[in-house]
């Protein structure tokens, strides 16, 4: 059995917008852009029929990994959240007791991972430490470039 794929519902609304456009846009066009290829003649040495095929390819394979997340959702409405406790979608602000500075994290899914808006993945090293964590709890996390220690110094569903 497929394992349920936990997303917020602004991640939810973009992939049902990108499948959108795929289905009514992008796919259609290329439909048209290997028609027109086919007219040029010899498809051996064609490259541009070759390009729109190897998009087609791209296309229908974005089509069915979005069909297959979509239908896999577990939606979570931050905002909807209440609780002392770190879960999917919790704004975490954490003190670096190495470095002495704050940092903010949201903790969401794996597609809207995105460290320039300060959103990381619930399976990321950091995401994974501090699931299930409390205010004022010391949280050791093994990192790329070694081991940091947070402080966990305030939690926000927003």
């Amino acid at each position: 059995m497929s394992r349920s794929i936990p997303m917020t519902d602004e991640s939810y609304l973009t992939l049902q917008e990108e499948l959108k456009r795929l289905v009514r846009v992008e796919r259609p066009k290329v439909v048209q852009d290997i028609s027109e290829a086919r007219d040029h003649g010899d498809l051996s040495e064609n490259a541009e029929y070759d390009a729109a095929k190897n998009r087609q390819g791209f296309i229908e394979g974005r089509i069915k990994e979005l069909n297959d997340k979509i239908a896999r959702a577990e939606v979570i409405t931050p905002a909807s959240l209440t609780g002392d406790k770190v879960l999917f979608g919790a704004t975490v602000t954490l003190f670096d007791i190495d470095t002495e500075s704050e940092v903010t994290y949201q903790i969401v899914g794996e597609d809207e991972a995105d460290i320039k808006k300060s959103k990381i993945s619930v399976t990321s090293p950091v995401g994974r430490a501090l699931i299930g964590r409390l205010v004022d709890s010391e949280v050791r996390i093994v990192v790329p470039s070694g081991e940091k220690i947070y402080e966990i110094i305030d939690i926000r569903y927003v």
